[in-house]
């Protein structure tokens, strides 16, 4: 790998930049904000108002938590503006490789040749998204779940990242609350994720056949495994759009059996019933 111009960037100066402020990027900022880093949520959708109301209802507690005061939220819908300054770039848009590819041309050009540009995608490797990049030294995966209440967070090179940006990120994540964990090397949905497409595949599969209903099957997961949320609930909670498109990257790029993702379009995504996000989930 060719030597690096990346140093490490100021983080008391300068704020975090994430990108989109649906389900996961909301969540994101507020922890990053709890944590007392001043970040600027970027939304084209003139009304930021449930990503801003999330978190104002969430940082405090969250800061509690960690002993903190929480930092400044900063709203635009300018890209530039965004990231102008920004020391990390979290992209937090669908999961959609077109979308990821044509984003993170965009932040590169306008990021500082510091910034850290971190793609959230759980199934999309970065690797994919830089076409047309030119600074890769400092793109990179930075996956999170669902925090606060699942706090690990997962980072992965895309084959040309600086080696060093990792310790340097995962050292800010901790500091964030997170429970950082590197992907030594590139892998489809990092490290959790892998086994968690497998579970989610098969449960959609089950109801697809009509063996049994998702109530079910997520108090059985409850009682087996000592979870306090089922499956079911959590594909509900973050988008039944989110996890199709998330298990159609899978059926893609692993040639598997595409029944379960056909089943939850034709049942749920045409129907408009995305969980959460609007209209009926999995579980009613």
């Amino acid at each position: 790998m060719p030597s690096s111009p990346w140093k490490r960037p100021d983080t008391s100066t300068r704020p975090i930049a994430v990108i989109g402020g649906g389900v996961m990027g909301r969540r994101i900022a507020m922890m990053w904000i709890a944590s007392g880093f001043t970040v600027i949520l970027c939304e084209k959708a003139v009304d930021y108002g449930g990503a801003v109301s999330y978190v104002q209802e969430h940082e405090g507690e969250q800061a509690a938590k960690q002993g903190t005061d929480p930092a400044e939220l900063k709203t635009t819908s300018s890209l530039e503006e965004a990231v102008g300054n920004a020391w990390m770039v979290i992209e937090a848009i669908p999961e959609k490789l077109e979308m990821k590819i044509a984003m993170m041309t965009e932040l590169d050009k306008v990021a500082p040749p510091d910034c850290i540009i971190a793609s959230n995608s759980s199934s999309l490797r970065s690797s994919q998204m830089i076409v047309n990049t030119e600074k890769n030294y400092r793109i990179c995966n930075g996956h999170y779940y669902m925090p606060p209440e699942q706090t690990y967070f997962e980072v992965m090179s895309c084959g040309y990242t600086d080696p060093d940006i990792f310790p340097f990120l995962m050292e800010k994540a901790a500091q964030a609350g997170f429970k950082p964990v590197h992907a030594q090397v590139e892998s489809t949905g990092l490290v959790f994720n892998r086994i968690w497409a497998a579970l989610k595949r098969e449960i959609l599969l089950v109801l697809a056949d009509g063996v049994t209903d998702a109530h079910t099957i997520d108090e059985m997961f409850k009682s087996w495994f000592k979870a306090t949320k089922g499956p079911c609930q959590m594909m509900d909670t973050v988008g039944l759009d989110t996890v199709y498109n998330i298990e159609v990257v899978y059926t893609q790029q692993r040639g598997l059996d595409t029944t379960a993702t056909d089943w939850l379009k034709e049942n749920y995504l045409d129907k408009g019933n995305l969980g959460a996000k609007g209209g009926k989930g999995l579980l009613g």
